[in-house]
């Protein structure tokens, strides 16, 4: 079903590697221009490039989600150049692992800003552009099973992930009133393999020196055995932007190989 968003402008944030990179591909390879926004500006240019080799349309933006005014100037610029804005994925997080008992304020206040205002932000500031084009759409906030169920050594990220679940039921409720036509649903990974498991590593491998196994990880944990890759989230994602899901709005699509349910 080639072209399944044709003619549509994503933005995807931290788009420059794991699931944001495979949720840009997935976009661009169904027929939407993608802008990849992130701080990791080499790895960004290169998703770009192979978009673009790959025959796909896409741009890359450098914007710290945490900066309103950054936000302000990405959504100008979309409106710029292209008039419109139907996806807004808000991937772009960041994991901190440990005891709440060892946290810093600052890291979480830093793990709040990115995780949680970065969303706030993106939709405040999309929304808008979304309405003037008069044809609804979509946002994708994406979550974690960890914004579902909590876990040892990683308070403040669930905390953070369970926002990200509530705000969008909250904005799906307030879209809905508006009759703006605009979808709002929140994507909840589970092992996935993405580099944010560098950082939260010790969270779950305390004393490690090396990042977890996710395979012997998913063979325990995992009812299908097996952990995820970003693809994986990438294709739910891309049914939620699509029509396919045009009555879907306010949900939680748990993509976890039946981790949650055990």
């Amino acid at each position: 079903m080639a072209g399944r968003v044709s003619g549509k402008v994503a933005l995807v944030t931290g788009g420059a590697s794991g699931i944001g990179r495979g949720c840009a591909e997935k976009l661009a390879a169904e027929g939407a221009f993608v802008v990849v926004t992130d701080i990791q500006d080499a790895l960004g240019e290169e998703v770009v490039a192979g978009i673009r080799k790959a025959g796909g349309q896409a741009e890359y933006r450098r914007q710290d989600v945490t900066d309103e005014d950054v936000w302000i100037e990405v959504v100008e610029g979309i409106k710029a150049r292209h008039g419109r804005l139907d996806f807004l994925v808000n991937n772009a997080g960041i994991g901190i692992g440990g005891s709440v008992l060892d946290m810093t304020l600052a890291n979480w206040r830093r793990q709040t800003a990115i995780n949680l205002d970065g969303v706030f932000l993106g939709t405040k500031h999309s929304i808008p552009l979304m309405r003037a084009s008069g044809d609804g759409g979509s946002i994708v906030n994406i979550s974690s099973v960890a914004g579902l169920k909590g876990s040892a050594n990683l308070a403040g990220y669930c905390a953070t992930k369970g926002g990200v679940r509530l705000f969008t039921k909250a904005v799906a409720m307030e879209c809905a009133n508006a009759k703006d036509g605009i979808r709002v649903n929140s994507v909840h990974p589970g092992l996935i393999e993405t580099p944010i498991w560098l950082t939260v590593g010790e969270a779950v491998n305390p004393g490690a020196n090396a990042p977890p196994d996710l395979d012997a990880m998913s063979a325990m944990a995992v009812p299908l055995g097996v952990k995820g890759y970003p693809e994986d989230i990438a294709n739910g994602v891309l049914w939620l932007c699509s029509d396919e899901s045009r009555y879907v709005t306010g949900q939680e699509l748990v993509i976890d190989g039946g981790l949650t349910v055990r």
